[in-house]
């Protein structure tokens, strides 16, 4: 079986790659691993309607203006 695995790359000169579980980086010691999920409450910094203004804020499109020039 092929395994199709997901690569991510900071784009820093320290060429920092995470495939799937494994970090790769040319000085690991400049590395700093962080762990972000939806469900983590901000231990009570934000309220609940805070998260929720902040997620509809997240969904809202981008329009595009456009101006005239002359």
């Amino acid at each position: 079986m092929h395994s199709t695995s997901k690569v991510q790359c900071c784009g820093c000169p320290n060429m920092m790659k995470v495939v799937d579980d494994t970090v790769g980086a040319v000085d690991l010691s400049k590395v700093i691993v962080t762990k972000t999920e939806k469900s983590i409450k901000y231990n009570s910094i934000l309220s609940d309607a805070d998260l929720e203004y902040q997620e509809s804020r997240r969904k809202r499109k981008v329009r595009k203006l456009h101006f005239e020039e002359k």
